[in-house]
């Protein structure tokens, strides 16, 4: 099951940015742009995580949270804000958010502060993943054979963890560049290739097939 995380930011780029970022890491994003779009699903039971700017439309990111808090108490919340200052830090803990970034910021800052968080407040939840007889731990970042670990370098493992969270979808070389190297990737789209031989050479019963002309697909 994907996590769903509610985005509310009225500057639609950097919505439309930090959800691009957080879906290619796994999650499921809806975004909302003003204050009353948001505060309509402020109820809805299946949001794992909120990610808040302070300054909406007529309203506040803190007006938000206040009604996020009667509706869910627990569920973790995230202020971002172009406003670097202490008392706007301090109301927002105050009111119960989980953090606060400060724009600029890089979006893989914010997706490694979400995974954090989700990782504290859903700790409970397995981690491990099964697939073609290995099993892999997605927190630590590590696979086994039978108990054994198998090192797999950084972008063995990003690539690897795109097709398991896609099972069944075909990429396109150019597709596995932009979710595994990401858009601003400017060397050859044989890395791809390189990176899946020996992915293959390290995990022989894995089911990805070759689709000729095109890319890839696991299972």
């Amino acid at each position: 099951m994907k996590r769903v995380v509610n985005i509310v930011e009225d500057e639609r780029d950097i919505n439309n940015l930090v959800a691009q970022y957080l879906r290619k890491d796994g999650y499921e994003v809806h975004s909302y742009y003003t204050y009353e779009e948001a505060s309509a699903h402020v109820g809805d039971d299946d949001v794992h995580l909120w990610i808040l700017d302070i300054m909406l439309d007529d309203k506040s990111g803190f007006d938000l949270l206040e009604s996020i808090r009667l509706q869910a108490p627990d569920i973790p919340v995230i202020f971002m804000s172009a406003r670097d200052k202490e008392f706007d830090r301090i109301i927002g803990l105050e009111k119960g958010c989980d953090d606060y970034i400060t724009k600029p910021f890089s979006p893989k800052e914010v997706v490694l502060r979400v995974n954090n968080i989700m990782k504290r407040t859903y700790k409970d939840n397995s981690t491990r993943i099964s697939v073609d007889g290995y099993e892999l731990d997605e927190v630590q970042r590590k696979i086994y054979t039978d108990n054994v670990e198998i090192e797999l370098t950084t972008k063995e493992f990003d690539l690897l963890m795109m097709f398991i969270k896609n099972k069944g979808i075909a990429f396109s070389r150019d597709k596995i560049l932009e979710n595994v190297w990401d858009e601003n990737y400017f060397g050859s789209d044989r890395v791809v290739d390189d990176t899946l031989r020996r992915l293959r050479k390290k995990l022989p019963n894995l089911n990805i097939h070759t689709i000729y002309g095109y890319g890839y697909r696991l299972g």
